[in-house]
């Protein structure tokens, strides 16, 4: 039999210690047993490979046991790129500023290591998700909170503002915000798991947000966003109890499967069109318009008449947000002010359909 690498090692040490050749001992004791061996099939090459090569060690810390897959991972990473997407599209026409959102990364850790990674003060929005038990967290940093109020009062949502604790009417805005962020993440979800969000409390101190015991396992999902100028991350940090019912559902074939399932639905298609029949847009009429130099812009009064450059028999234009689609002539109906559609304004639009 093939003599192990250990017994070479010994026989190799006692040869030497009879002063006998290298060259001596490696035949004796190694190739000839090997070849030996080898012939008549009683040892192959795989295992003198296997025994040759050193024993690969994997650091496991029994304090954060590993909960999720890679592919467990994967499709949260895809579920909440799905999430990224209809939260970008809805601040971008309810700010009317560029927004870049993207998933940064999907990481497993516990709950305590999640806690102390949080800026104090944050914007710490903890909800709940009949019919999975427990809670969830969507934690804002504070750069994006005050940029967004600041934008929701009509202002440029600058960036450099110091971190500092909401007041109350902030606070009540950032309420509303993260309920709408809250139907976006169902939505996004729904492939999966239906559930029903519900806006528990809202904590600055990340100390005083506590869901789940510390040791506890969690997925951690870090989102940046990029508002305007300025930019933070968002994270949403999900314990393993709340998706424990759903973790047969987290793989990247179920969720594809699911997707297609229900975009070929007419449930969903039926669905899609309620909320685009139920989308508000601007519409507003333009009288005319004046050029006028600094200097006069400056001496304005009040009383003083402007005259456009609209004729009274000529026809308005109308804007559907910031594009021109009708011809209209004005009015009255009853005691408001009224146009009167009298064209449609065929552009390139138009003319692609």
């Amino acid at each position: 039999m093939f003599t192990s690498r250990a017994s070479c090692c010994s026989k190799f040490d006692e040869v030497l210690h009879k002063g006998k050749g290298e060259e001596s001992w490696l035949r004796t004791y190694c190739l000839n047993p090997l070849l030996s061996a080898l012939s008549d099939g009683s040892v192959s090459a795989e295992e003198v490979k296997a025994e040759e090569e050193e024993r690969k060690v994997k650091v496991y810390d029994f304090k954060r046991p590993d909960r999720f897959s890679k592919d467990q991972m994967r499709t949260l990473f895809m579920l909440h790129e799905s999430f990224s997407r209809l939260l970008n599209t809805y601040l971008s026409a309810s700010l009317r500023t560029m927004i870049d959102i993207e998933v940064l990364s999907v990481e497993q850790m516990t709950y305590q290591e999640f806690v102390q990674s949080m800026a104090n003060p944050s914007v710490i929005g903890i909800l709940a998700l009949p019919p999975l038990k427990g809670n969830i967290i969507i934690e804002l940093s504070t750069d994006i909170s005050l940029a967004y109020i600041d934008r929701i009062f009509g202002g440029e949502g600058r960036p450099g503002v110091k971190p500092r604790v909401l007041t109350d009417i902030e606070a009540a805005v950032m309420r509303r915000f993260i309920d709408t962020v809250t139907n976006y993440f169902r939505e996004a979800w729904s492939n999966v798991v239906e559930f029903r969000p519900n806006f528990e409390t809202m904590e600055t101190n990340p100390q005083f947000a506590q869901i789940v015991p510390p040791s506890d396992m969690v997925v951690l999902i870090t989102i940046h966003i990029k508002m305007g100028e300025v930019e933070g991350m968002m994270n949403i940090c999900i314990p393993y109890l709340v998706l424990e019912p759903v973790m047969s559902k987290l793989t990247t074939s179920f969720w594809v499967a699911s997707s297609m399932d229900r975009e070929s639905s007419p449930e969903q298609v039926a669905e899609l069109q309620r909320k685009i029949e139920r989308t508000s847009v601007p519409f507003t009429v333009q009288l005319g318009e004046i050029h006028v130099t600094i200097n006069e812009f400056l001496t304005l009064g009040f009383g003083d008449v402007l005259q456009l450059d609209t004729l009274t028999k000529d026809e308005l234009v109308c804007y559907v947000g910031s594009n021109p689609k009708f011809l209209a002539r004005p009015g009255t109906a009853g005691k408001r002010m009224a146009v009167q559609i009298s064209g449609i304004i065929e552009g390139e639009d138009d003319a692609n359909e």
